[in-house]
C-alpha cells in the first residue's frame, strides 16, 4: 500500500484503566513515522495498536496532520459518542450486556464529579471507572441499589480469578466499589465488609552496579543517558522523571524537586557533582524549554513509551538478560543506599515512601546484609 492510499480508522480503546483513541491501518513505514509525530502518541505491545490522548484536541489534530496524506475514517468515534448520550463515560461491553444503561451512566458521572472533587489524579479516576464500569456490565444490567456483596463475590470468582486478571485489578475494583457505593446511595451493598485478596509479598528486583553501570555505559546518546542516569542517581518513578522541568534544578544547592509526585506530594532528593555536571552539559546540548527532557518537538514531553524503549535499548545492547523495568532502577538506588549504610528513615524520605514498612522491604534484597548471616551448616 502506498502512503497517499494510507486509510486510518479511529477507534475508541481502553489502555490500562485510561480512555484513549486507538489508530487503526494497515502496516506502513512512512506512515508509523507520521503517527510518531503526533503528540502523545504511544505504541501498545499487547494490543498492536497506536494510540494516542482520547480528547477532541488530538483527534483534530490526526485530522489536520494527514489531511492530503490519508483518509481518516472517525465514524466508529462518532457512534461510540451517540451510544454514550454524550455523558462522557464510554459504553462498556461485557460477558453478559452489551452496555450499562442510562440510569447507570448517569450515576458513573456523578461518581466521576465526585472523584474530581476529591482531587483524585486523572490516571485513578480513569482507573476507578474503568474498574466500577466492568463491574456494573457484570452483573447483567442490574441497578446499584440492588447489587449485593454476593454479586461482588461472583465477580471476582467468575471473572478476576476465571480471567486470570492481577491481584492489583482485584484491589483496584474494590477500592472502587467502597467509594462509589459510598456515593450512590440506598445500595444494599456494604462496602466496608468487603474482603480483599490476601496480600502477595513480593520481592523488588535489584540490578548490581556494575549492572547499573553497564546499562548507562551501554547508551551514546546524550539525553537518554542523562534520563535513565536521574532516574537511578535520585531513585524517581518515570512520571517523576517525565515531570521535571528545567527550574527543578537546583544546581547551587545540589538539589532536585520533585513536584506533585504520587499521592501528590512534593519531595526534594540530592543530586551528586557527577548527576549535576551531565545535566549541564545536557542542558546546554539539547537547550529544552518546558520539560526537562522533551520529545522529538521543543516544548513536547517525552513519552513513556520512548523512555521504556530506550532502557530496552540500553539492557540489549549491555548483554543483560533479565526482564529489567525502569522502576528496577529506582529499587537498585534504594538497595544501594541500604548497602551503603544509609538510615532506613531517610531512604523513605527519598523514595516519597508514605509508610515506613514499603520501604523496609529494601532489607530483604540487601546482598551486604545476607552476606553477614552466618550459615548454621559451618558448625557442624
Amino acid at each position: 500500500m502506498s502512503f497517499n492510499q494510507a486509510n486510518i480508522r479511529l477507534e475508541n480503546m481502553d489502555h490500562h484503566g485510561i480512555e484513549r483513541v486507538a489508530l487503526v491501518f494497515a502496516y506502513d513505514k512512512a506512515l508509523i513515522a507520521e503517527v510518531k509525530q503526533l503528540p502523545g502518541a504511544n505504541w501498545s505491545q499487547s494490543r498492536r495498536v497506536w494510540h494516542i490522548p482520547a480528547d477532541p484536541d488530538s483527534v483534530t489534530k490526526v485530522l489536520h496532520h494527514f489531511e492530503g496524506k490519508a483518509m481518516v475514517d472517525c465514524s466508529a468515534l462518532q457512534r461510540a459518542e451517540t451510544a454514550s448520550d454524550q455523558t462522557n463515560v464510554p459504553v462498556v461491553t461485557g460477558q453478559k450486556e452489551g452496555a450499562v444503561d442510562e440510569t447507570i451512566v448517569s450515576d458513573l458521572l456523578q461518581f466521576r464529579q465526585w472523584l474530581e472533587h476529591k482531587r483524585y489524579s486523572p490516571s485513578t479516576i480513569n482507573t476507578y471507572l474503568h474498574a466500577i464500569r466492568e463491574f456494573l456490565v457484570f452483573t447483567g444490567g442490574k441497578p446499584p441499589h440492588e447489587i449485593t456483596n454476593a454479586d461482588m463475590v461472583k465477580f471476582v470468582t467468575d471473572h478476576v480469578i476465571a480471567n486470570g486478571l492481577s491481584y492489583s485489578y482485584q484491589n483496584q475494583t474494590i477500592n472502587a466499589a467502597k467509594l462509589f457505593f459510598s456515593v450512590v446511595h440506598g445500595a444494599r451493598l456494604e462496602p466496608d465488609t468487603l474482603q480483599r485478596p490476601r496480600p502477595q509479598h513480593r520481592l523488588p528486583n535489584v540490578l548490581s552496579k556494575e549492572e547499573v553501570k553497564a546499562v548507562l555505559e551501554a547508551l551514546t546518546n546524550q539525553k537518554h543517558r542523562a534520563m535513565l542516569s536521574l532516574i537511578y542517581g535520585c531513585g524517581l518513578r518515570r512520571s517523576e522523571l517525565l515531570n521535571l522541568k528545567p527550574e527543578d534544578v537546583d544546581s547551587r544547592r545540589h538539589l532536585l524537586h520533585i513536584i506533585n509526585a504520587k499521592g501528590k506530594k512534593d519531595r526534594v532528593v540530592p543530586l551528586s557533582d557527577k548527576l549535576i555536571a551531565m545535566l549541564r552539559e545536557y542542558f546546554q546540548a539539547w537547550k529544552p524549554r518546558v520539560w526537562l527532557f522533551e520529545g522529538q518537538k521543543a516544548g513536547e514531553q517525552y513519552s513513556e513509551t520512548s523512555l521504556q524503549q530506550v532502557l530496552k535499548f540500553a539492557r540489549t545492547k549491555a548483554d543483560i538478560p533479565k526482564p529489567v523495568t525502569l522502576h528496577w532502577l529506582r529499587h537498585s538506588y534504594a538497595t544501594h543506599l541500604l548497602e551503603a549504610g544509609t538510615d532506613l528513615r531517610y531512604i523513605q524520605e527519598l523514595l516519597g515512601h508514605k509508610s515506613s514498612r514499603t520501604t523496609e522491604i529494601y532489607t530483604h534484597v540487601s546482598q551486604q546484609a545476607i552476606a553477614k548471616i552466618k550459615c548454621p551448616f559451618d558448625d557442624l
